[in-house]
């Protein structure tokens, strides 16, 4: 056994998985946060050279720079007050200089990353579907509190995600590599048609783009055979979500509540990564 290779071991590896999960949840954090506010950055700048105009000097911001501050107060955030889960349940979500409340997001993220890498460890074992499993997973989780938050859904993200899911079905790590491409295509053209549809009978647009490319993204990794059943699972968990909000405001509609696709999409593409076939297998025994 190599140095390395206790790792691999499946007593260990969902525990390596998870405090690797974790330690990404945290970045994802950061990226929830301030990607939206780079591309609104990115917008200005260019609007004003579209209008001839120089673009305003502001201080450097991206992913790294500047460190994470309480929004409060300002208080820089040290190394131990950034430690995933930890930090939080010592500082009984309060910042440690000023006491205002952090708020659950930012555990719930980095939970989520950290179980989603130990089950996809667990799930696929030592193998390139469990990397890409975890990935998918963490990728998602960005896309679906961004698409709630702001209402977008990056290109940076959604692409990125699309050609990750193309690569590692190189391999074939969930499908062969021509069902994913046929997947990605189908995936995207298939609310695409929904979108012009229902723009057509109403004049009005139901979804963004956003939404053709993190489904085009989805079929790049599962194949286009899952689609149907993602498209059938978001549509479901949408109508869950709705009524829950229904029956919060007793039974009438908040004409204020965001109806963003994404987070659905991404809680049924994560259903079908792991119980897919398993879905798809019992409901074939059952015709």
């Amino acid at each position: 056994m190599t140095s390395l290779g206790w790792l691999l071991q499946p007593a260990v590896l969902p525990w390596a998985a998870l405090l690797a999960g974790l330690c990404v949840g945290s970045f994802l954090n950061v990226v929830i946060h301030r990607l939206p506010k780079m591309m609104e950055r990115e917008w200005r700048a260019e609007c004003a050279a579209l209008a001839g105009q120089e673009p305003a000097k502001e201080e450097p911001f991206n992913l790294v720079a500047p460190r994470s501050r309480c929004p409060a107060c300002g208080h820089r955030i040290g190394a131990l007050e950034n430690i995933p889960l930890a930090s939080y349940l010592w500082l009984r979500g309060k910042c440690a200089a000023c006491g205002a409340r952090i708020g659950l997001k930012y555990p719930l993220v980095e939970l989520l990353a950290g179980a989603g890498a130990a089950y996809s460890a667990w799930h696929f074992g030592p193998s390139l579907a469990a990397v890409g499993a975890a990935a998918f997973v963490w990728f998602t989780i960005a896309l679906a509190f961004i698409d709630q938050e702001t209402g977008l859904l990056p290109d940076d993200l959604t692409l990125l995600l699309l050609w990750t899911g193309l690569a590692i079905n190189l391999g074939a790590a969930f499908v062969p590599i021509r069902d994913a491409v046929i997947g990605a295509l189908a995936g995207y053209l298939s609310l695409w048609l929904v979108y012009w549809g229902y723009r057509l009978a109403t004049g009005k647009e139901g979804m963004g783009y956003g939404d053709f490319k993190m489904n085009a993204a989805v079929g790049a990794f599962l194949g286009w055979k899952m689609l149907p059943l993602v498209i059938l699972l978001s549509s479901l968990v949408g109508l869950a979500f709705g009524a829950l909000q229904m029956f919060a405001a007793r039974g009438r509609w908040d004409a204020g509540f965001r109806f963003h696709f994404g987070p659905y999409l991404a809680i049924a593409g994560v259903i079908a990564l792991y119980w897919g076939e398993s879905i798809v297998r019992w409901y074939g025994e059952r015709l």
